[in-house]
């Protein structure tokens, strides 16, 4: 069964009577265990289709099915029992709370989970991206690399079913970038799913299947035949 399902999917937005199309009848459906990117320029649709998808936003025609159900079955508290469980966020500009250490950070989502033992989940979150040697940092005493995988430690820390990641690394050096996409890379591997989103080819080619996306229109949908994998640095490993 796929875990997202869309068919003629369109969205509009309403400005003083003004109606502006931004998707035009999107479709598409992804299996559990894929890590697509969705790319195109800006304004192509791209960030307000992941917005849909990961329930920051709402379709305004069309069928969105999340792991079998149809989403507009869903009310306000289940949605933000989705966003909280199901869902895992990864954003450009990291979205940590300052003066907040590293593990306080990664913790937050497990605030409104129902799971326990809070601090053994966020340092084996932490583990997994590298930063167990980082827990009591502050977020001001750390990198952008190492901010950007704080947000993917906390992304993580509640077991989604899918993680989200909008330009993750727009903020990123090169070297820093190419890490954490090595990270993403290393979790699907293991079995998550991912949806990533970028207006750059080579961030676009660390995922396995590009979805082209332009004028709110899908244009092209294809595989990556080579992967581009820099380097471990241990990250990740078992």
């Amino acid at each position: 069964m796929p875990i997202i399902k869309i068919e003629n999917l369109k969205k509009d937005y309403e400005n003083e009577g003004v109606i502006t199309n931004v998707l035009q009848g999107v479709d598409f459906s992804m299996e559990p265990g894929e890590f697509v990117a969705i790319m195109g320029p800006s304004g192509s649709g791209k960030s307000t289709l992941m917005h849909i998808l990961s329930f920051l936003d709402k379709l305004s025609s069309g069928l969105y099915e999340f792991e079998g159900q149809d989403t507009k079955d869903f009310d306000k508290n289940y949605l933000a029992k989705l966003r909280n469980e199901r869902v895992g966020f990864v954003f450009q500009s990291f979205n940590l709370l300052a003066r907040t250490t590293v593990l306080d950070n990664v913790k937050l989502p497990l605030i409104y989970s129902n799971k326990k033992d809070h601090d053994s989940l966020a340092k084996k979150a932490l583990a997994d991206v590298g930063l167990s040697h980082r827990l009591d940092f502050f977020t001001n005493q750390i990198s952008g690399g190492e901010k950007q995988r704080v947000a993917i430690a906390r992304a993580l820390v509640c077991d989604p079913a899918i993680i989200f990641a909008d330009e993750p690394t727009g903020n990123l050096d090169s070297k820093s970038g190419n890490a954490v996409l090595e990270i993403l890379q290393k979790l699907n591997d293991r079995g998550h799913t991912i949806i990533l989103v970028t207006h750059e080819m080579d961030t676009a080619n660390h995922a396995k299947r590009i979805i082209y996306i332009k004028d709110g229109m899908i244009v092209g949908d294809e595989k990556v035949s080579k992967r581009t994998m820099a380097k471990s640095d241990g990250i990740l490993k078992k």
